[in-house]
């Protein structure tokens, strides 16, 4: 408990040190440009209300399951290892 006052002080200390490179990099970096317009947030919702994405989440992590689980099912069972790679090659 005694150290954590020295502790503090040291940190403290340690956000007053310069950096010269960030100075440097920050010096030589143009100016970045007006910012963007803010808008309503009615106008930016009325600007994304028709779209959607293609397939729903749940739609693509099934379909990856299902692929993982028919290559897994190729792998369990034995053979020759030629065979088994043209087999998964020939899977979606």
């Amino acid at each position: 408990m005694r150290a954590l006052p020295g502790i503090g002080l040291a940190l403290a200390l340690a956000a007053c040190a310069s950096f010269p490179e960030i100075d440097a990099a920050n010096r030589n970096a143009g100016p970045a440009g007006p910012p963007p317009p803010l808008l309503p947030f009615a106008e930016l919702e009325a600007a994304t209300a028709g779209t959607s994405p293609d397939a729903s989440p749940a739609e693509d992590l099934e379909g990856r399951a299902a692929a993982l689980q028919a290559r897994a099912a190729i792998l369990r069972q034995s053979g020759d290892i030629d065979a088994l790679r043209a087999r998964l090659a020939r899977l979606p």
